[in-house]
């Protein structure tokens, strides 16, 4: 949203159209931690027991950061994202084995791989949980005979626990007022700052799924959910567990 935003605009872009393509998304998240992500990557990879040259594919890959490891690491990476600045990004890192395409995860894909990975919580975004469905549906069709799918999700009672309802924070200059909240079923953040005499405001929402709700959502899709893991380095799951790392086919 590089124009103020408004939910209750119906005409307007969801918000994660449009809050994905900003630079400001961007520069409030800067300082995540590459290095925990690939640990974790390097954990996971070793897990599923990937070949050399497997061909994965980086379901709503942002910028690219995790396919680019994940191609360092030898593997044949396609990564696919709606947000055309990001893919516009990351296609500077193409090369024969890491490619990046414009892809909404509600529609079908359109090549079968050996491992389809959705991380660091990017599902459960759509208004309709029907949509969430069609994405699991599309990763089960995408995964090959002896694929495996994974989504990495937050894990909503460890998140409701330890919510923090109001933060500030100044990046670059630019002060970010943050509220956090539950709504409908949904986990919520309101972003809301002024950047040269502009007021923006911007939203991000979650559906609250938790394990359960996936289980549920895999047994209608006859998906079958093979382990469960509660943090980067796989350890057991518990409700107090820092994240909800699914791995089916």
């Amino acid at each position: 949203m590089e124009q103020t935003h408004s939910d209750s605009n119906k005409n307007s872009p969801a918000w994660f159209e449009s809050w994905f393509d900003t630079q400001y998304y961007h520069l409030l998240y800067k300082d995540r931690n590459d290095t925990e992500a690939q640990r974790f990557i390097d954990v996971l990879t070793y897990h599923l027991n990937l070949s050399p040259e497997s061909k994965l594919l980086d379901l709503a890959c942002g910028k690219g950061r995790h396919s680019i490891y994940l191609n360092s690491l030898g593997y044949d990476v396609t990564g696919v994202d709606l947000s055309e600045q990001s893919i516009q990004f990351a296609n500077q890192f193409a090369n024969p084995t890491l490619r990046f395409e414009v892809q909404d995860m509600r529609n079908p894909l359109n090549y079968q791989y050996d491992a389809v990975l959705n991380l660091f919580t990017s599902f459960g975004y759509f208004e309709e949980g029907a949509d969430d469905a069609k994405v699991l549906l599309n990763m089960k069709n995408a995964i090959n005979e002896f694929g495996l799918g994974v989504i990495d999700f937050l894990n909503v009672p460890q998140v409701l626990e330890n919510m923090i309802p109001t933060e500030t924070k100044t990046v670059e200059g630019i002060t970010f007022n943050i509220q956090r909240y539950v709504k409908e079923g949904f986990i919520c953040k309101q972003i809301d700052f002024t950047d040269n005499g502009k007021n923006y405001s911007f939203s991000e929402k979650v559906r609250a799924y938790t394990l359960a709700d996936f289980q549920n959502m895999m047994e209608a899709l006859d998906i079958h959910l093979i382990e469960v893991f509660g943090n980067y380095q796989l350890g057991k799951y518990s409700p107090t567990s820092e994240r909800l790392i699914l791995i089916f086919k």
